[in-house]
């Protein structure tokens, strides 16, 4: 098991081609780093001495020679340990991650989820960098300071012995020292990873916590962490920094004795200057090596408390093993024997007391009982996610906790009363089950095929989930590579939705014209009249696109947009100033609430000069807000119509003059469209690809499907409004032939992190629809319709009554008892064991636990 090796398991079994290449590079860097010494006293004893340039400029030749070759094989040294020990550190991660997701459940129930983050990452990390350089750099500083030691020798034996002998004091002081920074270390793990907890409980728990103001209690609970960790990090710096103090001592200790005695042996002509000065560099280069295994004992150190602490807490073995040996996975029917069952879990605790059953392939059997009877327990014993030691399940005769992961996976669908989402897609989820199995290929299984298009959309059907899916796919912004195989389907059904609806939808939608001005579009989409794809021209970032103030001027609309931007600001600011920063209220108008007291000061400013007279950066600002103004919603200002047919007029230089688009086409194909004519082939969009205009041959990529389907603007933002509109259009693509590929694209919808862009029901429709789609012997629902209204859940049942009877074996802890009628069998629990089981009919006779349950629910 991976947490029973060692941390030298990996040093010693991995990346050994690496490791050998670098202790190859290691051996000759060595002699590098020795000759320069022997050259720098050549250089002065010879070179200098006897005054010969040829040989001065050999030397030195040499000398650089060595210093470039040694710094190369430095660096390669480093870059390959780097390497080695992030490769180990893949291994060790993917290794140890692989055991984690095998760990027994009542693990994780009592593991918070940022210990198990904090083991895998931060602490990790130190042990990964630690590896790389944990054979080559010791063997690189203890052979380099063997050879600088030996050369020194071979200088002057006796200097050698004097300058060395302070070293043996290190070795007896530093590990003192180190052992009291380890048991600190240890400790300083444990908090580090108790306040990753706690703050991971903070953000999991953010809903109870601002709901009942706990800030001060939270605070507290981490501060007291923090405190603790600021003064076991204060003694650590103590041991750390007296450690280092204490060598930098003694490393100064050594020029004083070879100063003195080198010296004193120059002065009396037994030792040459050049040998003092190759010796004084020699003892230099002694202590870069010796710096070096004292800082490797230290990570030595840290790193094997680190890597002992993420090992000891995943010790623990999996219950069940993954795959078969020697065969493919069992293809079972479903028949499911359990006899005197119990389970007892820490503190004597007894779930479950001697519970049987026997259920046939294809009946159906609810789990019904008083909260705490052992209801979920059971189910999730049978769905092999808790082990058992007493009693027995058997499904088509195989002992469960006998059979392997894949075995159940292959034959055991479960459902959760609060399912987990995995951040992607619907489809990415739907199809969840089936890719796990699909990528798991055991010996002679070939797997088994992925669901198509059909059956996911079928299932999206029968779970209640298509209304969902139809949103999602109206809702989605396609991008040209998606939409390409589409677009022309789409914009013929764009045509046909306007012949169908014109009439109906005309009340609802302010339909695209480009040859009108439309009140129900911001004055800056008017202007424009379609997407705008150059930053430069987005409505944010017009105060600083010199072009905009040029084309305001060209088309006379300077004047025009400054006093309607200053009537719209002072009309706000007039009639809100009172009421607060109320966004119902901001509705009637452009301006945001956050934007008011910058308005009120120029309205201030302007009441005096006028807005003409205003700076640059004011006047922008009263644009802005006038290109923000639609007049069809915010009802504080009007619009006249020679200002409307001016901004239609600026509306057709723009297009041609900025966007190079021809509008003539354009026109005429509108014309066409309104009066329920084909306007068209489909053209593409990206004849120029920062502006496309809306035109009913084009598709507009910035905008939803829906937008794009209805090619117009909602009259009324009320959300009736935009759903009465979308059941239109969901019907007419329907009997057009489309809805399919709208739910297709919808399938696609980015459900966010653990489905938080879901809502609870939603999430349970995904699950049980997950679970289905495997098609497996065996369905386990533990209150897996918990959050559903009752339209959902009866469609779920019925689908579970009619689909599935005789087809697949379904056990079902059940939370409404007026479900339970269905069931083949009903299994009545109390305190962990079975006190009746029978027929609904048969129960409700016998009036007993089942009835008392039936008659509490329904008074």
């Amino acid at each position: 098991m991976i947490t029973q090796r060692s941390l030298f398991y990996w040093i010693r079994h991995r990346q050994r081609p690496l490791q050998l290449l670098i202790l190859a590079l290691i051996l000759v860097s060595i002699g590098l780093r020795v000759l320069p010494l022997e050259l720098q006293k050549r250089i002065i004893n010879i070179a200098i001495e006897l005054k010969q340039v040829d040989l001065l400029l050999l030397y030195c030749g040499l000398f650089l020679g060595a210093v470039l070759l040694a710094s190369l094989f430095k660096y390669a040294i480093n870059v390959l340990q780097m390497y080695v020990g992030q490769k180990i550190l893949l291994e060790i991660r993917e290794s140890l991650y692989a055991h984690l997701l095998q760990l027994p459940l009542q693990f994780f129930r009592r593991t918070p989820q940022g210990t198990v983050i904090s083991l895998l990452s931060a602490e990790l990390n130190a042990v990964g960098h630690f590896i790389g350089g944990a054979l080559a750099v010791p063997v690189t500083s203890l052979l380099t300071l063997l050879s600088f030691a030996a050369y020194m020798v071979y200088l002057d034996p006796l200097l050698a012995l004097i300058s060395l002998a302070i070293y043996p004091l290190e070795i007896v002081l530093i590990p003192i020292l180190q052992r009291r920074y380890n048991r600190l270390n240890a400790f300083r793990v444990d908090t580090v990873r108790e306040m990753s907890n706690v703050v991971g409980e903070a953000v999991g728990g953010i809903l109870e916590i601002q709901g009942n103001a706990s800030f001060t209690l939270e605070k507290a609970k981490c501060g007291r962490i923090a405190r603790h960790l600021f003064g076991l990090m204060n003694r650590l710096f103590i041991y750390k920094f007296g450690t280092k103090t204490l060598n930098n001592l003694f490393q100064n200790l050594g020029p004083f004795l070879l100063f003195l005695l080198g010296g004193y042996l120059v002065i009396h002509g037994r030792f040459t200057l050049g040998a003092l000065v190759a010796f004084l560099s020699a003892y230099e280069k002694v202590y870069e090596p010796w710096k070096e295994l004292i800082e490797y004992y230290q990570d030595l150190q840290d790193a094997r408390v680190r890597y002992e602490r993420v090992m000891g807490y995943f010790d623990e073995a999996p219950e069940f093993a993954l795959f078969p040996v020697g065969r493919a996975p069992y293809r079972l029917s479903g028949r499911i024997e359990v006899s005197d069952l119990s389970l007892t879990v820490q503190d004597q605790i007894q779930l479950l007391d001697g519970v049987s059953l026997d259920l046939a392939p294809g009946q159906q059997l609810a789990l019904v009982g008083f909260s705490g009877s052992g209801k979920t327990t059971l189910a999730m014993l049978l769905g092999q996610l808790y082990s058992y030691r007493r009693g027995h399940i058997h499904v088509d005769g195989h002992e469960l906790r006998e059979l392997t992961k894949l075995d159940v996976s292959r034959n055991i669908g479960f459902v959760a009363q609060h399912p987990f989402i995995f951040s992607g897609t619907v489809r990415d989820n739907l199809l969840y089950g089936c890719r796990a199995l699909a990528a798991e290929t055991a010996a002679g299984g070939p797997p088994p095929a992925l669901p198509d298009a059909r059956r996911l959309l079928e299932m999206v059907v029968a779970v209640g989930l298509s209304d969902d899916i139809v949103r999602f796919g109206l809702n989605a912004v396609l991008d040209r590579e998606r939409c390409e195989p589409l677009r022309a389907d789409l914009l013929r059904m764009r045509n046909r939705l306007h012949r169908q609806l014109s009439e109906e939808l005309g009340q609802a939608v302010e339909f695209y014209n480009v040859n009108r001005f439309l009140e129900h579009l911001r004055i800056y989409d008017n202007l424009f009249f379609g997407d705008v794809h150059d930053s430069a021209w987005a409505l944010s970032n017009l105060p600083h696109n010199p072009a905009f103030g040029d084309f305001l001027k060209a088309s006379d609309l300077d004047g025009p947009l400054l006093d309607l931007g200053r009537k719209l600001a002072v009309e706000t600011v007039a009639l809100l100033g009172k009421i607060g920063d109320d966004a119902f209220f901001f509705a009637s108008s452009p301006m945001a609430p956050e934007e008011f007291a910058t308005y009120a000061r120029i309205v201030r400013r302007a009441g005096k000069s006028g807005p003409a007279a205003l700076p640059p950066a004011d006047r922008m600002q009263l644009y802005l807000l006038a290109l923000r103004f639609i007049p069809g919603r915010h009802k504080l200002a009007t619009i006249s119509k020679p200002l409307a047919a001016a901004i239609v007029g600026a509306r057709q230089r723009f297009v041609q003059n900025v966007g190079h688009l021809q509008l003539r086409r354009c026109q005429l194909a509108t014309e066409h469209f309104l009066r329920g004519e084909d306007p068209g082939p489909a053209e593409e969009a990206g004849r120029n690809r920062d502006f496309s205009i809306y035109c009913p041959t084009e598709y507009l990529y910035s905008r939803s499907l829906l937008d794009n389907l209805v090619f117009g603007t909602l009259k009324a933002e009320q959300d009736t409004a935009l759903g009465e509109l979308r059941e239109r259009v969901t019907k007419a693509l329907a009997e057009n032939g489309l809805l399919d590929t709208v739910m297709e694209i919808g399938l696609d919808f980015a459900v966010g992190s653990k489905g938080d862009r879901l809502s609870g029901g939603q999430r349970q429709k995904i699950a049980i629809a997950r679970a289905l789609l495997k098609e497996t012997a065996v369905v386990i629902l533990d209150e897996a319709t918990a959050s559903l209204d009752n339209t959902s859940q009866a469609r779920i049942q019925d689908y579970i009554e009619t689909r599935l009877r005789g087809r697949q074996t379904v056990v079902a802890v059940i939370h409404r008892l007026d479900t339970a009628r269905a069931y083949d069998r009903i299994l009545v629990l109390r305190a962990g064991r079975v006190v009746e089981a029978g027929t609904y009919d048969n129960l409700i006779e016998r009036q007993g636990s089942f009835y008392d349950l039936v008659r509490g629910a329904t008074t």
